[in-house]
């Protein structure tokens, strides 16, 4: 026996000890008052058989410290008025068989009271136990219920199970096994934690069996643990069907006795109930995982076939284009040239922008966009961004324009793209009628830059998800609809110079996007921003 185990059971000794002296304090004041008033009565006042007396002393050792001190006090308070009250006086000998019989109904009434009251009182303290188990309980299921895992509800749960048990400190662990347990909440985080190669462990061994707890050599949590002498370290394992899926830990000093029926009955319930939310916390997780591979693999998926068509379309035209220039059996004039060439610089001016808006919306999801963000002229931006979209369409591109607009702060090459973005998706998908409206907003705050077409629209079920990358809205007649990332980019580059982007109805009665920049700070005659450093 190791030298924690032989401390462990000098402990228990002396614990036992201790009780058993207070038992027997109780007992000898009761028979002493009793005594006295038996005296009393039947020396001064004359009282012929004030036995019953005694009754009084067997009733509340009853009622405080159970069966057996009862019928003790009532053996005890039998001999007592035998000796001290009982002709001859002073022995054990009883001269009259009346005494006898009286004595005998005497010794029978204290034991079957002492019983009785002690049955009452062991009746009353577990209805109490059954009262404030059941309230812990409620309040862990309420806890658990209300709570989205395992990990959020424990700090409460353990508050209270310390609370309901008696124990120091409770803190649980998740992992397959005590050494590789990841503790997530601790009832008294401050300290660390103890540590040892004893603990006891609440064992439960059949389904519908009564848990007890068995002392047991064995690892215990590995990670923080310091040994800290005095004190006995629980352990409540956490299993479902047959899985371990962590541990309930407690601590309580060795002068005090093992965790009662109450006690341990809300300790194995609270880790049942632990147990199983971790069990489904983790089976969310798995199903969360699978469900973002599938979604993952059906938008890459999606994505391969959006830029294989996207991208094999214009290489077929620049394909056919140079082919047909390079025939020399086609003769062509200079117009047919030109128009020619200029079909191929559009196609690729049209797989250079599908290629940067996908590393563009690579850089967005990876938070690499660092914006170089300086005062620029808004109109400069758009007028470039429209002569583009206007030399590649024949729809008519109109742009109304605040005349006091005040500069942007922005990296203009973003803003460039982001009109480049939006005005493409207008000749894509709008009528005939583009309209550009630039205007200050919130006190000259903000600029915002709104892009309206009167076509279709998009339906108000797709509005709230036009900004998701790879939305595609669907339209009547099929055709394609893009990768759906021109507008996740837009999005993204927007927020990345402090700004934003909203969609709506516009007044055209197709589409409206605005975008929303941050005006330049003012600055003074000297050139250094209005209330900044001189």
């Amino acid at each position: 026996m190791g030298p924690s185990m032989r401390e462990w059971w000098t402990r228990r000794r002396e614990t036992t000890l201790r009780r058993i002296a207070a038992v027997s304090g109780g007992v000898i004041a009761a028979l002493a008052l009793s005594t006295a008033a038996i005296a009393l009565l039947h020396g001064v006042l004359g009282v012929p058989y004030p036995a019953p007396v005694y009754l009084l002393a067997v009733l509340a050792v009853g009622l405080t410290s159970g069966t057996i001190p009862a019928v003790a006090t009532s053996v005890a308070a039998f001999l007592l008025y035998d000796f001290l009250f009982v002709e001859p006086l002073y022995t054990l000998t009883v001269a009259d068989p009346l005494e006898w019989l009286d004595l005998a109904l005497f010794l029978a009434v204290a034991v079957v009271i002492g019983r009785l009251a002690a049955l009452v009182a062991a009746r009353a303290q577990e209805a109490l136990e059954r009262a404030r188990e059941a309230e812990a309980l409620v309040e862990i299921s309420r806890i658990l219920a209300t709570s989205d895992s395992a990990q959020a509800a424990a700090p409460d749960v353990l508050s209270r199970l310390v609370a309901a048990t008696g124990m120091d400190r409770i803190w649980m662990g998740l992992g397959p096994s005590p050494g590789d347990e990841r503790v997530v909440a601790d009832s008294d985080p401050s300290d660390p934690r103890p540590a040892g190669v004893w603990q006891v462990v609440l064992e439960r061994p059949a389904p519908g069996a009564l848990p007890r707890w068995v002392r047991t050599h064995a690892p215990g949590p590995s990670r923080g643990g310091t040994h800290q002498p005095g004190v006995t370290l629980y352990r409540v394992p956490m299993e479902v069907g047959g899985e371990v899926t962590g541990s309930l830990w407690a601590t309580r000093g060795h002068d005090r006795d093992l965790p009662g029926r109450a006690e341990t009955r809300i300790l194995s319930s609270a880790a049942d109930q632990l147990g199983q939310v971790a069990r489904r916390d983790r089976l969310a997780a798995e199903a969360t995982a699978a469900e973002v591979a599938r979604q993952s693999d059906r938008l890459k998926t999606a994505l391969l076939d959006s830029v294989s068509h996207d991208l094999r379309t214009p290489l077929a035209t620049i394909r056919a284009s140079a082919g047909s220039l390079l025939d020399p059996e086609i003769e062509w004039s200079a117009d047919e040239q030109r128009a020619t060439l200029r079909s191929i610089d559009a196609e690729a001016e049209r797989m250079n922008r599908l290629v940067r808006n996908l590393l563009d919306l690579s850089r967005i999801e990876g938070g690499a966009l660092h914006p170089d963000l300086q005062p620029h002229d808004v109109d400069d931006v758009v007028a470039g961004a429209v002569q583009r979209a206007s030399s590649a369409t024949d729809k008519r591109i109109e742009v109304e324009r605040d005349p006091d607009l005040p500069p942007v702060m922005a990296d203009d090459l973003y803003l460039d793209e982001i009109m480049s973005n939006l005005l493409e998706n207008a000749v894509r998908h709008g009528g005939d009628r583009i309209v550009v409206r630039e205007s200050a907003v919130g006190g000259g705050a903000q600029v915002a830059l709104i892009v309206e077409d009167d076509g279709p629209g998009v339906p108000d079920p797709a509005m709230p998800r036009l900004f998701e990358k790879f939305f595609r809205v669907e339209r009547a007649g099929g055709g394609r609809r893009g990768m759906g990332v021109g507008l996740a980019v837009v999005q993204g580059l927007a927020r990345a110079m402090g700004g934003d982007v909203t969609a709506g109805r516009s007044a055209l009665g197709g589409l409206a996007v605005t975008v929303l920049i941050p005006a330049a700070p003012e600055r003074d005659p000297a050139g250094s921003a209005a209330g900044g450093p001189p």
